[in-house]
């Protein structure tokens, strides 16, 4: 796949940071040779968060993430503020602008704490050098206390002075972290070079005709990147298939909501799991996802369970996570349980009142973000899971959906 196609969820997040007016948007713009960004003299004018993808030579495709200063004191401040924290909770990494007249002070420490605290990486880039009479002495190291051994680089987004250090810098930076918005492979280890993998891809009104959904085109290139054969059925030809006895594939990976009739088809002697199952372990804690799973065991009519979708869309018929899951659940536990749901990027601080969250699949979270919520739930001691681990404990067959993966 092609830099300028790789899907967001598959970049590296880059967070810019910093007050109002500090030239966050102006820096974008220069990063990217283009105005991607609105900008004017007047503070505050970004007002939401805006994404540029890009690509970064020695690091590959990113996608830098605008956002209010952290200073903002309208009166519409606390929600852009809030909007700049859910940012560092989707960041790899993070460039904090600081304005090279202002220089550093209680916004910027307050930044680099919640950065540490996070442990985001970040490089602290010191703005409108061109104003400065003289070398600017923010650009030698010194500054607020807290930004540790962040690399520091001088920069002007008017004149374009220091773009090629900063965009080193974050190359290197990269680098010396590494595995920066990485998981394990979707497919690949599981898989020897020549093993065939068959992915069954049911009719679905979600997946309009002529169209693939995202989980389903990643695990297809996976498969391939790694040397495996991958052969994409339909239901009625998954029973062709194994109606020759001698046929027996490395494994069979299948849309959660087809487990029902894909189970009975796939021999027990096949291992046999779900698109959804593969990207709990791809984008977040997999274990934690598991024991998730495992609590469902425990829901009691009344329990009160948050379904959580990252994108947003309009219910359909049937709809799986405002239909399918909760009538596997009340099934499962025998009663009506009480649902909230939640869609898009929020996600709700009082956790601790939920018995179970069940978050989607998150094909269009990145990594770091799916993880921030699962540690917002762990810590809530909440158990967690996502939909095709739901749909296996529900349906009873989760054992032999994570036989796999050696759990």
């Amino acid at each position: 796949m092609s830099f300028d196609k790789a899907p967001r969820s598959n970049r590296i997040h880059i967070a810019i940071l910093g007050r109002m007016n500090s030239g966050k948007s102006s820096l974008i713009n220069t990063l990217a040779d283009q105005d991607v960004a609105v900008v004017s003299p007047m503070a505050g004018t970004t007002t939401d968060i805006v994404y540029k993808s890009m690509e970064i030579h020695g690091t590959g495709p990113v996608v830098f993430i605008d956002t209010p200063g952290v200073d903002d004191d309208s009166l519409l401040s606390e929600a852009r503020v809030a909007r700049t924290m859910r940012a560092i909770n989707k960041a790899d990494m993070a460039v904090v602008v600081v304005d090279a007249k202002l220089g550093e002070g209680e916004p910027e420490a307050q930044l680099y704490s919640c950065l540490e605290r996070k442990r985001v990486p970040y490089i602290v880039a010191v703005n409108k050098t061109d104003l400065c009479d003289a070398d600017c002495v923010l650009c030698d190291g010194a500054g607020a206390s807290g930004e540790g051994d962040a690399p520091r680089v001088c920069v002007s987004a008017r004149t374009g002075r220091g773009k090629e250090e900063l965009l080193g810098a974050i190359s290197r930076l990269a680098q010396s972290v590494g595995g920066l918005g990485e998981g394990p492979p979707i497919v690949g280890d599981l898989v020897s070079c020549g093993d065939m993998v068959v992915l069954v891809i049911p009719a679905d009104a979600q997946a309009p005709k002529g169209r693939l959904i995202l989980p389903q085109v990643q695990t297809i290139r996976d498969v391939l990147d790694h040397e495996g054969i991958a052969v994409a059925v339909r239901i009625d030809q998954l029973r062709q298939l194994f109606a020759d006895k001698d046929f027996l594939p490395r494994l069979v990976v299948t849309d959660s909501q087809a487990f029902g009739e894909v189970a009975p088809v796939v021999p027990e002697s096949v291992p046999m799991t779900s698109f959804s199952i593969l990207f709990a372990r791809h984008k977040g804690d997999f274990e934690l996802l598991v024991e998730g799973a495992r609590a469902i065991e425990g829901l009691e009519p009344g329990d009160v369970v948050l379904i959580s979708e990252a994108c947003t869309h309009h219910p359909i018929e049937d709809d799986i996570g405002t239909v399918k899951i909760p009538r596997l659940l009340n099934a499962k536990v025998g009663g009506e349980l009480r649902y909230e749901w939640q869609r898009g990027g929020d996600f709700p601080e009082d956790l601790d009142r939920f018995k179970l969250v069940i978050n989607c699949g998150g094909c269009m979270l990145n990594r770091r973000e799916m993880c921030s919520r699962l540690e917002a739930v762990a810590d809530a001691a909440v158990p967690v899971t996502n939909y095709g681990m739901a749909i296996a404990a529900c349906l009873g067959i989760l054992p032999r959906a994570l036989r796999p993966f050696a759990l």
